[in-house]
């Protein structure tokens, strides 16, 4: 399969067995759809109807969606990300401004708003904090946040958004 002409607008549905690297894209910043429900056919016209690319690791499903699908051959995480960054080029967002669990662009929200949907440890060690105006979700700079980040390094991204030491951006 060819990329797009322009790479920033690459943009993905992702069949079921690739439910955490659907997770991780959206982690990058890449537009990605996956909803585990769907079946073969809804993939494929999604794709189709939404000019998306299909991931998937299913080579029949990979040739039923011609130019529309890419096959991804790796087992290893970061070796799917690697070939699909390399393949489709760089996301269209930063990394960590959509939200992993429903794609949504996340938004920042004020500290005092978010008082009483956090721990209240949280609330007392960050200052920064963004929400999915879609499922509610509160995201902030924790502890998990490091652990992702350690991904990033490994697939050589650097974003100075990200290594302010504020974690998620404004």
């Amino acid at each position: 399969m060819m990329p797009p002409e322009n790479h920033r607008s690459a943009r993905f549905v992702v069949d079921t067995m690739l439910g955490r690297l659907a997770k991780w894209l959206r982690i990058l910043g890449y537009d990605t759809r996956y909803d585990p429900t769907l079946d073969d056919d809804a993939l494929l016209r999604i794709a189709q109807a939404e000019d998306r690319i299909l991931l998937t690791r299913d080579h029949a499903l990979a040739r039923r969606g011609g130019s529309h699908a890419f096959l991804v051959d790796h087992e290893d995480l970061i070796q799917q990300l690697r070939a699909i960054r390399r393949c489709f080029g760089e996301p269209g967002d930063t990394p960590f401004s959509r939200c992993p669990v429903c794609n949504t662009r996340l938004t920042p929200v004020p500290r005092e708003a978010v008082a009483l949907h956090v721990p209240a440890f949280v609330w007392r060690q960050h200052e920064r904090f963004h929400r999915c105006p879609e499922c509610g979700r509160v995201y902030w700079p924790g502890t998990h946040f490091e652990r992702m980040q350690s991904v990033l390094q490994a697939l050589e991204i650097h974003d100075p958004g990200i290594d302010d030491g504020q974690g998620l951006r404004t």
